[in-house]
């Protein structure tokens, strides 16, 4: 957990309930405002339904609503600045006047706060910063704007804030997560440079379409937290507008459980209702203050106060009802996770390993490469997508490649990666500004693969800092200045000082670090790698033992480099195995290509503990008569292919079903279901041959002999299975009851 800022803000927050005020914009609009009210821009453009401009022609009117919700009790206040950034007031024709009517709106909340703030009783001015008209997580043209676009847009209005002493900056009713770490990134690089440091609230909006399950694009509640603890100087993340209380309650158990910092909740109204030409909120202040006082006292949140729809009687009550109330105490747990637009991925998984793919990297795939060099980003999409279908939970992307643009190519792939894929992304790179440019576009929180000691800490601080700037997590190589550790003390050392660096000066958390203790080929015979995994493994029992927090992880596919594919399937399979018994969390892999262990022969399965272990064995002499390497490479040498589809399922259609769950294949799944139908109905099918299938699938995981990437091809396969019988089965009920 950071470090909590000491702000009387905040420490009010920590010991009762704060109370924030109701709708500014609603607010205003039940004044009636007329075109001469609402003002024209310059070039003549009616300026209505912009309510920050209202502080030109009607200043006092903003003043009015300020007074009326501190007489109602409420502890802060926050500023009519909910569209005053620099792209918003471009549409109206009034960017020039930024810096004014951000400066006078909260001119005018500090003034109206000086007159309620006591020193018993401090009133706060929070400056609003609303979502603005961009996505920066959407690539349509007429909502698409970049990370630096989005972070230049707000830079004027937080530095007017600041400058003018707001007390807290509130980034509020975001709907794209992106666009809300730009703008924190942003308000943080602003304080910086101001010498100051605020409080940072950070507030979603919950889309009404999905009962307040999603935000608007589709990412889920634990997403976007995901994505907002991994900035540690945000201080407060909570929720607001688009739905009422009762559509939030999901996502205020999610914060209340999962979030280390302060949580508010300032929700609507109610849903709008129209009546007549007139939209209006149904929510009543009683029932608003019935569903504040349950979010406070059962899920602890600290800051409350409401959004479109409420008024100075709603706060009222709220005030009325909950002033000086403690919230219940919390204990949420925070998972080391990572995220994509989409989804959250806990980096400990369980059963073990977090699984990357390593298909979507130019030195290791050379179909990547080559789409890459004819610009084909939609084959690259694709590839992504195949990924994500056999079953990895994170996708390594690398763009290097020697004669391009690595922050162009970096530009290109990683925009549509982050629209599409659920999966989140390891940025993956040699050059500093490849990987920041990756982290502009990944709307979740990315990894960055990797840092290490080679030159010192000449990239391992460059690196570091953008993932502290960004939020991300870090691959780190046991590599230094002398080179790449190969014995199991060397590499924890090595991890011992990046640790220390990371933690303890950066502040990063050690759950955010996965250390790669590096694969060297067991392929090539030679002697100065004979014992090369055994170091490896000792050094992930190492780490996981004395690096509190810390992760592990390995490039995999390393280890059998050269040999024929099929005996590298075998080799990569044993080496998984045995790394994970000795404290594995993630493993770069094809999935695909990983075979479970009741899959390999036993003799296989031998040889690959002997080459891992290297038990060789010697003459008197000294000589070796009996190599592993020498004897798995000849074991395996009629195995010409690492493909299943050579394989036969069975002889009987029964067999071929329930071969077709085990090994989770799917070539002739509807052609052998299709015959089956023919002896049995579609519910004999399910109930006497697939899930006779499931079941050994059930045995062979519980064993250990099965990895969960198998377990869910097998899933899937069961799921298309029962998907095309109930088809049939919808029919035959249709005829019958005709």
């Amino acid at each position: 957990m950071p470090q909590p800022l000491d702000h009387p803000f905040l420490n009010l927050a920590r010991e009762r309930v704060v109370i924030l005020d109701g709708a500014m914009g609603t607010s205003l609009h039940r004044y009636h405002p007329t075109d001469k009210d609402w003002g024209h821009a310059p070039n003549g453009k009616s300026l209505m339904n912009l309510s920050d401009a209202l502080v030109y022609t009607r200043p006092e009117w903003i003043a009015e609503i300020h007074r009326g919700f501190l007489e109602a009790g409420c502890d802060g206040i926050e500023t009519n600045t909910f569209n005053a950034s620099q792209i918003v007031l471009d549409d109206f024709g009034m960017g020039d006047k930024l810096d004014e009517i951000n400066r006078l709106n909260v001119k005018i909340a500090k003034e109206v706060v000086a007159e309620f703030s006591t020193p018993q009783r401090p009133r706060f001015v929070v400056g609003s910063v609303g979502p603005g008209t961009k996505m920066p997580s959407i690539l349509s043209p007429s909502i698409y704007a970049d990370f630096d676009t989005v972070a230049e847009s707000y830079r004027g209005q937080l530095v007017a804030m600041v400058e003018e002493g707001v007390d807290a900056i509130l980034i509020e009713t975001c709907f794209d997560i992106l666009q809300a770490k730009c703008v924190a990134i942003t308000a943080i690089e602003v304080m910086k440079q101001k010498g100051v440091r605020l409080p940072i609230m950070v507030q979603i909006t919950p889309d009404d379409r999905t009962k307040g399950q999603t935000l608007l694009p589709g990412t889920e509640i634990t997403a976007a937290l995901t994505t907002l603890l991994s900035i540690s100087e945000i201080d407060v993340i909570g929720l607001n507008c688009s739905v009422g209380p009762d559509l939030m309650i999901n996502a205020v158990k999610t914060l209340s459980e999962g979030s280390d910092r302060l949580v508010s909740v300032l929700p609507n109204a109610g849903l709008p209702l129209k009546r007549g030409d007139e939209t209006y909120f149904p929510l009543e202040p009683k029932p608003l203050a019935d569903w504040l006082e349950r979010f406070v006292t059962e899920f602890g949140v600290n800051i409350i106060g409401g959004c479109c729809g409420t008024t100075a009687d709603h706060l009222k009550v709220v005030a009325d009802r909950l002033s000086g109330r403690k919230p219940a105490a919390r204990s949420p747990k925070v998972a080391a996770a990572t995220s994509s637009l989409f989804a959250a991925v806990e980096l400990n998984q369980e059963p073990r390993p977090l699984l990357v793919g390593e298909r979507t990297n130019t030195n290791g795939s050379r179909k990547f490469k080559q789409l890459l060099e004819k610009d084909d980003w939609h084959g690259l999409v694709e590839m992504a997508r195949e990924q994500e279908r056999e079953g990895v939970h994170i996708l390594d992307v690398c763009v290097d490649y020697v004669g391009r643009d690595g922050v162009r190519d970096m530009k290109e792939v990683i925009k549509r990666y982050n629209e599409v894929l659920t999966k989140p992304i390891m940025l993956d790179s040699t050059e500093v500004p490849v990987i920041e440019a990756g982290l502009k576009l990944c709307s979740g929180k990315a990894l960055i693969n990797s840092i290490n000691l080679e030159d010192g800490r000449k990239t391992l601080d460059p690196k570091t800092i953008l993932a502290k700037k960004y939020g991300a997590s870090l691959v780190a190589l046991t590599i230094d200045e002398k080179g790449q550790a190969d014995t199991a003390e060397w590499k924890f050392e090595v991890a011992k000082r990046i640790y220390d660096i990371v933690v303890h000066e950066y502040g990063i958390p050690p759950s955010d670090l996965l250390f790669d203790t590096l694969v060297f080929p067991l392929s090539t015979g030679q002697e100065q790698t004979r014992k090369s995994a055994i170091a490896t493994f000792e050094a992930l029992r190492l780490i996981k033992q004395n690096l509190p927090g810390a992760l592990t992880h390995l490039g995999l596919s390393n280890c059998s480099f050269g040999l024929a594919p099929y005996t590298r399937q075998v080799l990569n399979s044993m080496y998984l195995h045995y790394a994970l018994e000795y404290g594995l969390d993630s493993a770069i892999l094809h999935a695909a290509k990983i075979m479970p262990l009741a899959s390999i022969d036993e003799t296989g399965r031998e040889l690959c503990r002997r080459l891992l272990f290297d038990e060789r064995v010697f003459d008197s002499a000294g000589n070796c008569v009996e190599d592993p390497l020498q004897l798995l490479i000849a074991h395996y040498a009629d195995k010409k292919t690492e493909s299943k589809k050579g394989q036969s399922l069975g002889d009987t259609v029964e067999e071929r079903l329930r071969q077709a769950i085990i090994q989770g294949r799917r070539e002739s799944l509807v052609a052998d279901l299709d015959a089956a139908r023919e002896k049995y109905t579609p519910i004999d099918i399910i109930n006497r041959v697939l899930l006779d299938g499931l079941k050994v699938v059930g045995e062979l995981f519980g064993s250990g002999q099965m990895q969960l990437p198998f377990v869910l091809q097998s899933a899937e396969v069961m799921k298309a299975s029962v998907a095309h019988l109930e088809q049939v089965m919808v029919k035959v009920e249709g005829d019958e009851k005709g």
